[in-house]
Formats: C-alpha cells, structure tokens, sequence
C-alpha cells in the first residue's frame, strides 16, 4: 500500500561529518521499501515504519517543495557546511521501484544542481541510470558519487535476499556505465550475510568484479540482527532456504542491545576482507581526491584521522585518531585559529598535532596519502 504525506521538514543534519559518506546532510524521500531486502535493518521496530515492511511505503510528497526552501541559501541565517548531500539510505531507497510514478529523487537532483550542491547517491536500483543527465551536470558543477550497496555478487543469492532488486550483474553494469561518464562510483559491500556470502571466496569475487567495473572504493560490513521483527523475518526465511545455519546464527547473535555479532565474527570478515582488499589495491573509503574543494577543514581533518582510524585498525594496529576526530568535532571554532593549542584538545598528542597541522597547512596528509599508496593504491591524486 502507498500512502501519501505530507511533512514538516525534508533535510536531517548529522551531529558530526559522516567519513563514510563524507556527509553531514541527507534526506529520506521514501519510508519504507519495496525491495524488501531480507536482512534490512529498516524492518526493526527501532526505526518506527509502520505497516507491513517491504509492500507499505509512505511517499513524502512535498518533500522537493520543503528541499528548495530548506536549501535557499536567501532563507538561512546559517550557512550550511560544505560536503555532500546524502540521498538515499535509511529507511527507504530513494530509487525503489515507486520513484518511476513519482520522480522524487530526479527532482530532488534538480534542486541541488541549482543550489550548486555536491551529492553522494546510494541505492541497490538501476533506475538511477535514468536520472544519468542530471548527475553528469552535478559532477560538472561540483561533485557527484553514485555508490551501490550488495551483498554478494552472486545473482542467485541474490534472488532469495534482495528480492524486489536489480540483479548484482545488473549493478554492476550500471557501474561501469557511470564510470563511463565519468561519475565516481562506490561499491557498499555491506552486509555480507554470515555463512552464506562472506566466505574468503565470495569476497573476492565480489572485489574482482568491482575493480573490474571500475570503482573508486569499497566499503564493507557485517550484517546486524536487531531483536524483534527484523530478528524474526530473518531467521524465518534463512530457515526457509538454509536450515542448517540456524544454530550457527545463535552462536553469533546473542540479543546484543544494536542487533550486533559477536567481536570474534566481525574480527574474522575484516581479516578476510583485508587480505583481499590490499590484494586488489581498492580504497576502503572515498579516497583523497574526491574530497578535494569539498570540506571545511575541521571537517576534513575529521575525515582524514577517521580514515586512518580505521585503516590502521583493519590492519590489527592501535589507533589515537577516532578518539581525535570525536573531540574535533565538538569543537565550535575552526582548527586554523587554534593551531598553537592544538595538544589542548581530548586525545590529540605530538604526532596527530603534526599531522592535523600538515592538513589545515596543505590541505593533506602525507602519513595519510603514504599508508594509502602503500596498501590500496598505485597512484595517489589529490
């Protein structure tokens, strides 16, 4: 059933830059989801979608008419930070198969283009292939990333988990398609499903068929499994096609309050993913030079130290720099007007003072860009 609303407001804020997306504004257009993933998160109570998840979906109708005002910068005392507008994720894919009636995201794009925004996309559908015009014109003006999220690139497993979405082959070609226009792409390999699709061997066909593709990154992580209808519909339709699991998922989920594994499994998909990510030399998050002109720079010190947090982590070594990253982004006042003072900030020491001082100097880090020339990349571009 489609419901029709209309709401208060469209555009959410994020406390702090998101180093995923590079993001700290985004919209849902939709809620609900006719792809009706069956491990989605969205199905959780958590996140209050009423009616029946996977055929209910509320569409926002004046969400472009509330985008164009909460936009203008003529009506806004506060200008917003610089980064990429998220459209897409949560708890509706902006590209599900509704958006062919209503044509919400395609106009959303619209309203960022004449804003002179930069966008990161996120979507499991090939729809977005429509809207190619617009995103080349974004990319032109400013910036433009179209990621896609799988779970595998097995077509098959994908039939009986994503069962409302393009096939991965399908993606896969909408990749190569972007990338042909030049447009960034991003492959979001998360989640994998335990046992069935984050085996060594399926990891790397997946990264394989992306770098073939042609994706700047790759970022990846395990599945959650929140107690409660999504817990539930899971577990009845893994039963349903893979009853021998069971019990092995009762080894890992253990009603954690966030729906998380245990430690030891996500320790050991990391490792995998490692391994085979240094093999094929992709980045594991959106690299240097997409974020160059993109942020101010307490967000993009922000960006830089949570990157290297978890590049250093993925390989099994200590970390100051997340705990760093948090504190600066507390702060009310740019970096550059604090430099003499910097060691005075939670968790910063002498060696991420050099390295926040490098980025406010020279818009980089050379400890960052060296890590990653040595783990991921063959060649740097910032």
């Amino acid at each position: 059933m489609i419901k029709e609303i209309k709401t208060k407001t469209i555009l959410r804020k994020y406390r702090k830059i998101d180093s995923w997306f590079i993001s700290q504004y985004g919209f849902n257009l939709y809620r609900g989801c006719i792809h009706n993933c069956v491990y989605c998160d969205g199905r959780s109570e958590k996140y209050n979608v009423n009616g029946e998840f996977g055929n209910d979906v509320i569409v926002k109708i004046n969400a472009v008419d509330l985008l164009h005002r909460e936009l203008d910068p003529k009506r806004k005392r506060i200008p917003l930070n610089n980064c990429f507008i998220m459209c897409g994720g949560g708890v509706g894919d902006s590209y599900q198969p509704i958006e062919n009636k209503y044509k919400l995201s395609r106009n959303a794009l619209k309203v960022l283009y004449e804003y002179n925004y930069p966008i990161s996309i996120l979507t499991k559908s090939t729809l977005v292939k429509r809207d190619i015009d617009i995103i080349k014109k974004i990319n032109k003006q400013n910036k433009a990333i179209v990621s896609f999220s799988f779970s595998s690139v097995d077509d098959e497993i994908s039939r009986i988990f994503e069962p409302g979405v393009p096939s991965p082959s399908e993606r896969l070609d909408a990749i190569k398609l972007f990338k042909n226009e030049g447009i960034a792409c991003g492959m979001f390999l998360l989640p994998v499903i335990p046992f069935i699709t984050d085996h060594p061997q399926m990891i790397e066909d997946s990264l394989l068929k992306a770098k073939k593709a042609g994706v700047d990154f790759i970022i990846f992580g395990g599945m959650t499994l929140k107690e409660g209808r999504q817990k539930h519909y899971f577990l009845n339709k893994l039963t349903e096609n893979y009853p021998n699991l069971y019990k092995k998922y009762q080894n890992i989920y253990k009603g954690e309050k966030w729906g998380n594994a245990t430690k030891e499994y996500y320790d050991s998909i990391h490792k995998n993913f490692n391994i085979a990510i240094k093999k094929h030399k992709i980045p594991t998050r959106i690299p240097p030079k997409l974020l160059k002109n993109i942020l101010n720079e307490n967000n993009l010190v922000i960006v830089i130290l949570e990157h290297l947090d978890y590049i250093l982590k993925l390989e099994g070594k200590p970390s100051p720099y997340g705990f760093a990253a948090y504190s600066i982004s507390k702060l009310k006042k740019p970096l550059s007007t604090i430099k003499n003072n910097l060691k005075d900030i939670k968790g910063v020491g002498k060696t991420t003072e050099s390295i926040i001082l490098e980025i406010l100097n020279t818009g980089s880090s050379s400890y960052y860009e060296n890590l990653l020339l040595r783990l991921f990349l063959k060649k740097i571009t910032i």
